[in-house]
């Protein structure tokens, strides 16, 4: 699906629409839609962590119009490492997504309001890498 973006990614603010693809409930990658080189990969926060919470400030509720009845997505973006264990998420920077209107924005939130959160969390404090078995990969959450 298409995203209009209404607060920019932090660095890109002349991405105006991103291509949201899904690979599973986990999982995800966002593109800008008139250049597919830029890419981020997305992790869904509350999949690694229950301690995940925040309150959307008024501006991007605003901003993505979002109501008390919207849909909405949370994602966080992590870059990629070799082994994917060492891969760094920014739970600091939420990528939020309105699915009633088909609007996104990066909302930034302050260390001090939210001290458990960073910009450079390891993803091996929330997995565990097991030998793989016939079932999965091997990439279970701690």
């Amino acid at each position: 699906m298409i995203y209009k973006v209404k607060a920019p990614i932090l660095g890109f603010n002349n991405v105006n629409s991103v291509i949201l693809e899904k690979a599973d409930d986990v999982i995800a990658k966002i593109s800008d839609a008139s250049n597919p080189y830029i890419t981020f990969h997305l992790v869904n926060p509350y999949a690694l962590r229950n301690d995940y919470s925040f309150e959307i400030s008024d501006d991007i509720e605003q901003m993505l119009e979002i109501h008390k009845r919207s849909i909405i997505n949370i994602y966080n973006i992590f870059v990629i490492q070799n082994p994917i264990q060492k891969s760094i998420v920014n739970f600091l920077s939420p990528i939020i997504f309105n699915e009633d209107n088909g609007t996104m924005g990066q909302m930034v939130l302050s260390q001090r309001d939210y001290p458990n959160f960073s910009i450079q969390d390891s993803l091996e404090d929330y997995i565990s890498m097991d030998a793989p078995s016939e079932d999965d990969k091997g990439l279970q959450l701690a």
